[in-house]
């Protein structure tokens, strides 16, 4: 099963969020950093949410 991890990077103390994965690997990063542990929360909270229904653009 994937899952969400929550943290706070150590170079510019924003709360970050990626997915993981059940074999351990990086397989979704948000973009961007939040100032607070819940804004991080939110930015899962909408992924696990949209993604579900989200539409693949083919690119190539």
């Amino acid at each position: 099963m994937a899952t969400f991890e929550l943290y706070q990077s150590t170079t510019d103390k924003q709360y970050r969020w990626r997915m993981k994965s059940a074999n351990g690997q990086i397989i979704a990063v948000g973009g961007e950093g939040y100032t607070t542990k819940a804004g991080a929360q939110n930015g899962i909270d909408a992924v696990k949410r949209d993604a579900a229904s989200a539409a693949v653009k083919d690119l190539v």
